[in-house]
């Protein structure tokens, strides 16, 4: 009996040491995951009865335990070298309807392009189509290292920022300028007559227009420039611009008690010592709408580009001063201190009238006389830059993956009775040619433009503006001739919108919804357009979602795939059959496959492995263990020989 007891546990030590050295075999194995063997007593007994006082009959193995902990993630150099940051299994085809599983993520790509891994067997995952859309079929995943086809540009995308300040480039016609000394002079608002006010007198202006009829503006009295202007722009012929500019000069800003108050406009500017400050101050105040100030040198000028008048006041002790000067020719000034605490500064008006169109006043009106100068002609011209605001360019491409460049221009236009306020107009060439659509069957290209309506608040007027389709542009090729690539499909033959997918033309659109009219600086925030030219693959990448992009010469990238995984309910229950692979048995159950991050799956990690989950230090002195196991058991043997060799030798 001792005999059979030792062999079993020569038999279990043997087992505890088969699965030790294939740990310590494997402990640089890709994806290996360590197992422990599990014993278990033995004893005798029967149907009937246990005994009372039962000796065991030794030890079994009863599992070979597989233990699935997460390895450590080392990183390579490789994009195809995938690690499973979690639970999951990788899912492989060997090509002959075996599938297997397995968390050694060492891949390549095999001659006709599909992943593999060192044993030639496939990686699973979901395809995608041409678009790039990830289907849920299940499938070999292929990289294509074709060169990626072209794809003609059916849609741009602009977001600008046009300056709402710029000037309207005014047509062909005279620009009118006053001699009156009162224009933009800073009049004490304390004086009698002025009311407050500018001290602008009445006055009455009689306009002839080309074909000989007139008409008169009457101005009231103090009226601001700002009202002026828009006297005149109910005028056929005429536009107006009004501005108020006026300076509060360095040598003459002295805030001596360093308690001294200024009022610009009703709103308090409390103990500023220097006139960068108060600038500062004047430009973050929310209660001074439409006013801004610049430095001049070291003066400080104050501008309100609407026309409305400016007042100043001052509080102060006795020796407190700062000195304010209009702006008009004679460069009238006032100083506020104790003895004049209320100056107003009014504005000047611009008037542009066109060829024909006169205008004529009294000597003893604010308009004494009036001066004319040619203006540039603003028909719009490319190729001069005075004839628009803003242009920007950006590169297209046709059917066949030929570059080109669109161009656009934008143009502020002038308000008039009969236009809407905030309108420019965009004009766009291609290649410097021009691509307006004709309207009619086989008509000569037009120049392209389109009107832009702004609302008050910036944002475009999508209702008001026009619908920005380029739909008679053909490539042309450096020479001047067609290319060969798709050309337009007018209007009058039914171009028009939505672009159709695929496209069957040159035909594209101009997204400018994002675009916003404000007083800053013109900007370029975002331009995009969605051709692109031929591309060969250059690498690949794959994300944490195991999404696999291609990447390509032109800049291009394109979803070839999405790696799938694969979980069961009892990871035990997986048999391994060798290469770092496991297969499921009735005991692991049906395989739930998904995507990385879904689910209990975890998250892909490219360009690293898996290693071992072998602990070299643990698995040793384990191994240790089992020696003396199976050395302590033999002893039994050696025991149990020497007492039945004494019984043998009885005489």
């Amino acid at each position: 009996m001792p005999f059979n007891i030792a062999l079993t546990g020569i038999r279990a030590a043997s087992v505890d040491l088969e699965v030790t050295g294939n740990n310590i075999a494997n402990a640089s194995t890709t994806g290996f995951k360590r197992s422990r063997a599990e014993f278990g007593d033995l004893y005798a007994n029967s149907f009937l009865s246990l005994g009372t006082n039962p000796v065991g009959d030794g030890v079994r193995v009863q599992k070979v335990r597989q233990e699935f902990a997460q390895g450590n993630l080392s990183f390579t150099e490789n994009g195809l070298d995938l690690a499973i940051n979690g639970e999951g299994f990788f899912i492989l085809d060997t090509n002959n309807g075996d599938r297997r599983y397995s968390r050694a993520g060492a891949f390549g790509i095999d001659k006709e392009g599909n992943v593999v891994n060192s044993s030639g067997m496939h990686l699973q995952g979901f395809v995608a189509n041409d678009s790039g859309v990830v289907s849920g079929v299940l499938g070999d995943l292929v990289i294509d290292d074709t060169s990626l086809a072209p794809d003609r540009t059916t849609r741009v995308d602009a977001n600008l920022n046009l300056d709402a300040s710029e000037p309207v480039l005014l047509e062909r016609g005279d620009s009118l300028t006053s001699d009156g000394l009162l224009i933009g002079q800073a009049v004490d608002a304390t004086a009698a007559g002025t009311n407050g006010a500018n001290g602008y007198a009445a006055q009455t202006i009689t306009v002839t227009q080309a074909d000989g009829s007139t008409s008169t503006v009457t101005i009231p009295a103090n009226s601001s420039a700002n009202e002026i202007a828009a006297l005149f722009n109910n005028v056929d012929n005429i536009d107006a611009a009004a501005s108020t500019r006026a300076t509060i000069t360095a040598a003459g800003f002295n805030n001596a008690s360093g308690t001294m108050q200024v009022f610009i406009n009703g709103v308090l500017f409390d103990g500023y010592t220097n006139l960068t400050d108060l600038g500062d101050a004047i430009n973050s105040s929310s209660s001074l709408i439409g006013v801004r100030a610049v430095l001049d040198g070291t003066d400080l000028v104050v501008i309100d580009n609407r026309g409305n008048d400016l007042s100043f006041s001052f509080n102060g002790a006795a020796g407190d001063q700062f000195l304010v000067q209009g702006d008009d020719a004679a460069a009238t000034s006032q100083t506020l201190s104790t003895a004049l605490t209320d100056v107003v500064v009014g504005g000047g008006v611009n008037l542009t009238i066109q060829d024909g169109v006169t205008v004529a006043s009294g000597t003893t009106d604010l308009f004494a006389t009036f001066t004319g100068t040619p203006f540039v002609n603003n028909v719009f011209d490319p190729a001069d830059e005075n004839t628009y605001n803003h242009a920007t360019s950006t590169t297209i491409y046709d059917s066949l993956g030929n570059s080109h460049v669109l161009t656009t221009f934008f143009v502020k236009e002038p308000q008039t009775a009969t236009t809407p306020d905030n309108l420019w107009t965009m004009y766009a060439l291609i290649d410097g040619q021009d691509i307006g659509d004709p309207l009619v069957t086989g008509g000569t290209p037009t120049r392209a433009s389109y009107s832009l309506v702004f609302d008050q608040d910036g944002s475009i007027n999508e209702v008001l503006s026009d619908d920005v389709l380029i739909s008679n542009w053909t490539p042309l090729a450096p020479d001047g001739t067609p290319n060969g690539a798709e050309g337009p499909l007018n209007v009058a033959d039914g171009g028009t919108l939505p672009i159709p997918d695929p496209p069957t033309s040159s035909n594209f659109f101009v997204d400018l919804g994002t675009t916003t009219q404000y007083g800053s600086a013109f900007a370029v925030n975002d331009l995009q357009q969605n051709g692109f030219t031929t591309g060969r693959l250059i690498g690949l990448d794959v994300d944490d979602g195991g999404v696999i992009f291609a990447r390509y010469t032109n800049g291009e990238s394109k979803v070839l795939g999405q790696v799938a995984l694969a979980n069961f309910n009892d990871i035990q229950g997986l048999a391994p059959v060798g290469e770092t692979t496991w297969v499921e048995t009735f005991n692991s159950g049906n395989p739930v496959i998904g995507s990385p991050g879904t689910a209990s799956l975890g998250a892909i990690r490219s360009s690293s492995l898996e290693d071992s989950n072998v602990d070299l230090s643990e698995q040793l002195v384990g191994l240790i263990i089992a020696q003396r196991n199976y050395q302590a058991n033999a002893k039994t043997i050696e025991t149990a020989n020497a007492i039945t060799q004494t019984i043998i030798n009885l005489r």
